[in-house]
């Protein structure tokens, strides 16, 4: 309370003496801006039927940014609401106390409050755009004494206050390279973009700023000082296109930030995963490499509670995004690392510590599941802590539990205290309870057959809401991405199976060669042999389901996106008639092309083996002689092609190829194509006409 108020009384004295807005002007914008904008609230939608339908996948609110009180006693969490017709969304903030009582919502505004984050067991800091760019607030956690803290030219994207509050650590993104405009001053309308290097686009957009960590003291309520820890380096900090404000932590005593950077442009960027985890030290304005010399990507670092460790996730590998992921631990004083999950064939993530320095917390995927775990750090003693058909996605410590938010393929992200020891999980966020009461799921099963190898293949299998076992069913083949990405119980506003079987469909997707917890052995298979054992695994999993009596042969499907995109193009050539049907979304469809197009070398060069020219190297001429492309005299099925054209780790024109070919072929085709979307389909509208057309298409050859 008193850091906050001190916080608070600064910035009205500082606001109304400097002029920039009056605590009552600032308040009167705030409803200004709320009158102009329409609210966006929970949906009412009516359910049919107890079936899921595309305005309904839209109607769930969306769990986000959950925090715990420094207290342990209540927890901090957004939900996003969307509006179909206003085809954006909105974040809300809740509070709730870590036994499930007292929830209720702190905000109601027309603009989202986002990245909230406790200041003090009762007032949180958050940005929000109410002001017109991306800025620090401050309330309480009625919601009350919301006030304005940051005016930082072009907005922030994400902050931390220092452990004692008088710093405030936030992302800024700065310049990278030189514009058209300012080469040629006098063409300032002039489109064309100069390339010299290689990363001038990442995922979609064209790289022409970069984000940098800050440091800033606050004083009378204002900020001052700013200090740019990579000052004049053409890096990023954190990492894009995933990282965040995970990526940079404060030492206990404030006098540290760890950061982590790839220091790293254009050819060399494009080639390597090789990040490293950095300490800044506040005074001396000086950086230091910690992980020199460990050569894979290092990246989210946490001090633990006492200061005397540092823990991050670690690769061992340049080159290889799908690496292990590890814990890596350092004392700090002394500089001496250590791997801490050596013990176990798994990647972990989403590391906390526990309160008393001794334990840290984590999550990883096994069999098709993604649990919570924890590590003795001096024993390197793990153990498994939850259990069940779910998927854990973080976890944090409380006064008496853990906090975690989990879903499934039949239910959306939810929060839970779960008992540390024990394991058992109580709900207490229940966003969805209403809806979800609403609804008839499918039941969700596993299937283990044997792969043409005779390794035991494991499957997820999702039947229709009301199965009758004595009726016949279209199967849909789900082909998952990555390549290694688990199949695991995760839910989705886009492949979401539960709205496949809510339309008459059993799906099967199985957990092939190539996807993480089933070990190293089985996830790395899959680099060089794309086409291989991957695929044999895909048919003889549907071969296997398709013997049931209720399954309808004769009508079978296959459906996947990006490497799943792949699949489905690559199968296309290679079914001999097993499916009447296919979907592909943002799929490769020719690795030539591929390999010139994608802007992350590192990831054609490790999972192709190379470059397509290098005629001696055995890998990447395996990998090429599979192209889809090659295969499609072959193709004798209809093709429903989907893609977005500002996804550039994918481009457009390899979906717009396939479509091309097939069309070519007279095999019968069609082509959803998104100006405006990435490699995911990210707008309302765009995805209730993803979910129509897919739902069009599948009807029509399989029904």
């Amino acid at each position: 309370m008193e850091i906050y108020m001190k916080i608070l009384n600064l910035s009205i004295m500082a606001l109304a003496l400097t002029g920039i807005v009056a605590c009552g002007n600032k308040e009167n914008t705030a409803n200004q801006t709320s009158e102009k904008l329409e609210l966006i609230e929970k949906a009412q939608i009516e359910v049919k039927n107890g079936l899921m339908t595309p305005e309904i996948l839209w109607a769930f609110g969306r769990i986000n940014a959950t925090q715990v009180s420094p207290d342990g006693k209540r927890v901090l969490f957004g939900v996003t609401y969307y509006s179909i017709a206003q085809n954006k969304g909105n974040t809300e903030l809740f509070v709730v106390d870590a036994d499930g009582s007292n929830k209720r919502q702190i905000t109601k505004t027309s603009t989202s409050e986002n990245s909230a984050k406790w200041l003090d067991n009762e007032h949180i800091a958050f940005l929000s755009a109410e002001s017109g760019e991306m800025q620090l607030w401050v309330m309480d956690i009625k919601g009350g004494n919301r006030k304005q803290i940051s005016e930082i030219k072009d907005g922030i994207s994400d902050f931390q206050f220092s452990p004692d509050h008088k710093m405030l650590l936030y992302i800024k993104d700065v310049p990278y390279g030189q514009t058209t405009a300012e080469k040629y001053s006098d063409l300032p309308l002039a489109t064309g973009k100069i390339v010299t290097d290689l990363m001038y686009k990442h995922w979609d957009e064209w790289v022409e700023t970069v984000p940098h960590p800050f440091v800033a003291e606050l004083y009378e309520g204002k900020l001052r000082n700013d200090v740019d820890l990579i000052a004049g380096e053409p890096y990023e900090s954190p990492m894009k296109p995933w990282g965040g404000i995970e990526q940079l932590a404060w030492s206990p005593d404030g006098k540290t930030i760890a950061y982590t950077c790839r220091k790293k442009t254009g050819k060399d960027y494009a080639i390597s995963t090789n990040s490293d985890i950095y300490f800044y030290n506040i005074k001396e304005k000086k950086s230091e490499n910690k992980t020199e010399g460990m050569m894979g990507y290092d990246q989210n670092p946490v001090f633990s509670p006492d200061g005397k460790w540092i823990a991050w996730e670690s690769m061992e590998r340049d080159g290889y995004e799908a690496d292990k992921n590890r814990i890596f631990l350092m004392n700090t004083q002394t500089g001496e690392k250590r791997d801490l999950t050596a013990k176990i064939d798994q990647d972990v993530s989403a590391l906390a510590w526990a309160a008393d320095s001794k334990n840290i917390y984590f999550i990883s995927s096994w069999h098709g599941t993604t649990q919570i775990y924890s590590v003795d750090i001096q024993t390197d003693s793990i153990r498994q802590i939850t259990q069940g058909q779910h998927d854990y996605l973080s976890v944090l410590p409380a006064a008496n539990c853990l906090i975690g938010v989990k879903q499934s393929m039949s239910k959306p992200n939810e929060i839970y205290a779960i008992n540390a020891e024990t394991g058992a999980e109580t709900e207490i966020s229940f966003e969805n309870k209403e809806l979800l009461a609403k609804l008839k799921m499918g039941d969700v099963k596993e299937r283990i057959c044997k792969a043409t190898d005779g390794a035991d293949l494991h499957s997820w299998v999702i039947y229709p809401p009301n199965f009758d076992p004595n009726k016949k069913y279209p199967i849909l083949l789900f082909c998952e991405g990555g390549p290694q990405s688990t199949v695991s119980q995760f839910w989705s506003y886009r492949w979401n199976f539960q709205i496949m079987a809510a339309n008459g469909y059993i799906i099967i997707a199985p957990n092939r060669r190539g996807v993480p917890g089933f070990g190293k052995k089985w996830e790395e298979q899959i680099s060089g042999d794309y086409g291989g054992q991957n695929m044999n695994d895909y048919l003889s999993a549907i071969d296997d389901l398709a013997k049931e009596k209720y399954v309808d042969a004769e009508h079978l499907g296959c459906v996947g996106a990006s490497y799943g995109g792949f699949s489905v193009y690559w199968l296309a050539g290679h079914h001999n008639k097993r499916f009447k049907a296919f979907i592909a979304h943002d799929g490769m469809f020719n690795l030539e092309q591929q390999y010139l197009e994608t802007e992350e070398m590192w990831f054609v060069n490790w999972d192709l083996g190379g470059a397509y020219w290098e005629k001696n190297n055995k890998i990447a001429q395996k990998s090429y002689a599979n192209s889809p492309h090659l295969f499609v005299d072959k193709w004798d099925t209809p093709i429903l092609v989907i893609h977005g054209e500002k996804d550039y780790r994918i481009l457009a024109s390899q979906g717009m190829a396939a479509f091309n070919a097939a069309v070519l072929r007279g095999v019968p085709a069609e082509m959803l194509i998104f100006p405006d979307e990435n490699h995911w389909v990210l707008k309302p509208q765009n995805g209730i006409l993803w979910q129509r057309t897919y739902f069009e298409w599948l009807d029509k050859w399989l029904k």
